[in-house]
């Protein structure tokens, strides 16, 4: 903790980095529930579920002087940008196969 700040003035950054968080985890939890028809509205709302617990990781372990919360963040960036960039060529894969990516054509597929 720097000399200027006091206890309050962390705690209110922490509320504030949290409260933020949350909105973007709930959004994107959101995004998942409202919108079934479209893969690519689904996976951009886990993204965003991704990226709102890495902010609730690297506010508490600012605030706590810890570097895990950093560490662990950047380990879940890792495996979003393999799920997306996964996702994404699987996407292609079925757009050329089938010339539609809307989630009722997905839920018909038999392996």
């Amino acid at each position: 903790m720097r000399a200027d700040e006091t206890w309050f003035s962390r705690r209110t950054d922490l509320d504030v980095y949290l409260a933020v968080s949350t909105r973007l985890f709930l959004r994107g939890v959101g995004g998942v529930v409202t919108s079934r028809d479209t893969v690519i509205v689904v996976l951009m709302s886990i993204e965003r579920l991704l990226l709102g617990v890495n902010r609730q990781f690297v506010a508490w372990s600012a605030y706590l002087d810890d570097i895990l919360g950093q560490v662990i963040s950047l380990l879940v960036l890792t495996v979003a940008a393999a799920e997306s960039s996964i996702g994404l060529s699987i996407l292609v894969v079925f757009f050329r196969v089938r010339g539609d990516i809307r989630m009722t054509t997905m839920t018909r597929l038999q392996g």
